[in-house]
């Protein structure tokens, strides 16, 4: 049976505050991208949110970024690439703690929100973000859009370099993402999404805000959990891809990756 990760951003609230249906979520995608406390998250919802991943088998990826609570880690920051890295040292370290008490562990690294646009395309950060990851457990994956800056940084430190597709975010011609600022960069309906999706998954191609199709070679696609239809789509997106007989698995599980990281 071929198969697909199917991946989110989860455990993205901060104290009072929550962001999306995170255990209904986690029903239904085969990996978690958990907050590291940087764009957002706390110690009690990473431990929550990987205690909850670990109960379903759900895989648990670093959901990394720049220190912007604020601006939910959507703002460029300018800091020194040394300081990009002690930064991705420090959230890779507080979600290892969490999983291990929950009874996992960390097995990939993507980066949020502006950390993820701006490292995808600058070779800097890019270089910074996957030196802090190699250095930290040679074993994680690094996820990322394919042909990005952060996936040739994966390869040239042999890191596993995954690539992803978005279910929910408009494509430019060129393959990155529209920015969120414009009209249509975020998909809403389910069906018109599941539908997408199989498409991603069975021809390689997505439409892009021009009309014309792109390659979009994936081994994992993202449904962004902080959308308030992101059950929704989820759940589409699993039946359609059941029904066609298409399997959702983890690229990287905790089990295959300690057997590894042990060899």
């Amino acid at each position: 049976m071929p198969t697909i990760d199917l991946n989110s951003d989860l455990g993205e609230g901060f104290g009072a505050w929550t962001a999306g249906d995170d255990r209904a979520v986690l029903d239904l995608v085969s990996s978690a991208n958990i907050a590291c406390g940087a764009h957002a998250g706390d110690p009690t919802i990473m431990l929550d949110t990987c205690r909850a991943a670990a109960e379903r088998g759900v895989a648990i990826g670093a959901h990394v970024a720049y220190r912007d609570l604020a601006g939910f880690g959507r703002r460029p920051v300018h800091v020194t690439p040394d300081e990009l890295y002690a930064d991705v040292v420090h959230q890779i370290g507080a979600l290892a703690a969490a999983a291990h008490v929950a009874g996992t562990r960390v097995t990939y690294v993507k980066p949020h929100g502006a950390l993820y646009n701006t490292a995808c395309a600058d070779p800097v950060p890019a270089e910074a973000v996957v030196r802090a990851v190699a250095d930290v457990d040679p074993s994680l994956a690094v996820l990322a859009l394919p042909g990005s800056e952060l996936l040739l940084a994966a390869e040239r430190h042999g890191l596993r370099a995954v690539s992803e597709s978005f279910a929910d975010r408009a494509y430019e011609p060129d393959g990155s993402l529209v920015s969120r600022s414009r009209p249509g960069s975020v998909l809403h309906d389910p069906d018109e999404v599941a539908a997408r999706v199989l498409r991603m998954v069975t021809d390689g191609v997505a439409t892009a805000v021009d009309g014309t199709d792109i390659s979009v070679r994936a081994d994992s696609v993202c449904v962004h959990g902080d959308s308030p239809d992101a059950v929704a789509m989820a759940r589409a997106i699993r039946a359609l891809l059941t029904e066609q007989g298409i399997g959702i698995t983890a690229f990287a599980p905790a089990s295959s990756a300690s057997s590894a990281s042990s060899a």
